[in-house]
């Protein structure tokens, strides 16, 4: 075997596995990240729930080529953070709950993680970026997904995928993405995230949300009550039904 080849074949690793120096793998191994209608709501509940704390979870799915990811179910981790990070990953509890879902029935593996950035926007910090090379680390795919639930309003979604960014590459000056095709469009990135790092030690992926016919069907039944308690009354009408509910108390 010549030595060059084998330079070459080495290189081929590199650039798919990732150099083990800097532990960083290849980003432009993934270019979108699908999201089903259960993931999300998980998400979105479990970011609404924790305000003002952060929270975070793990993010279940496949690997469908290349280029995609699909999740399918989140569940919530133990962890929460009070500023811009939370904390490590409980393996423990994290080994226990994929054992009991596999039991029901969910045997998708870990594809990234997910946490909650209340009111200051999607972008990854310094310890959120640590953990994110950790993932990467034990599978070169895995995403981080940031939301936030304080600036997510009805039609408007606040919410990115990311992933890091080799180093190597940027000092080459190359694209550190790459897309199949052409469906989708990359979120303009806020100038907060831009200064904590956007773009040079991690990048944007796109996120599209599928949905099947039984799912739109439970969306739009759903939407149907939950607002109810959220309107307002007229006032002559709930003065009317609280003489009412007095009157009968005084029969009682």
């Amino acid at each position: 075997v010549k030595h060059g080849q084998i330079t070459e074949d080495v290189r081929w690793c590199r650039r798919c596995i990732g150099s083990p120096a800097t532990g960083f793998p290849d980003s432009r191994l993934v270019g979108a990240s699908l999201h089903t209608s259960l993931a999300l709501l998980k998400m979105l509940k479990h970011g609404r729930a924790g305000v003002p704390m952060e929270v975070m979870g793990l993010m279940l799915g496949e690997f469908v080529d290349e280029y995609t990811v699909r999740v399918v179910d989140v569940f919530a981790m133990p962890q929460s953070g009070t500023g811009a990070s939370v904390e490590v990953v409980d393996h423990v509890f994290q080994t226990n709950m994929l054992d009991m879902l596999k039991q029901t029935g969910r045997p998708e593996m870990v594809v990234g993680w997910y946490h909650s950035h209340p009111g200051f926007g999607c972008w990854l910090s310094g310890v959120d970026i640590n953990t994110q090379q950790s993932f990467e680390a034990l599978n070169q795919r895995a995403v981080a997904v940031v939301e936030d639930p304080i600036q997510s309003v009805k039609g408007k979604l606040v919410i990115d995928a990311f992933r890091l960014i080799n180093p190597q590459t940027m000092m080459l000056g190359q694209e550190p993405r790459q897309t199949t095709s052409n469906l989708g469009h990359f979120n303009k990135p806020s100038i907060q995230a831009l200064i904590h790092g956007l773009n040079r030690h991690y990048c944007s992926i796109a996120i599209n949300y599928r949905k099947n016919e039984v799912e739109e069907k439970m969306l739009l039944n759903l939407h149907k009550k939950w607002t109810d308690g959220l309107t307002l009354r007229r006032f002559d009408t709930h003065s009317k039904t609280n003489e009412q509910t007095v009157q009968v108390r005084l029969v009682l």
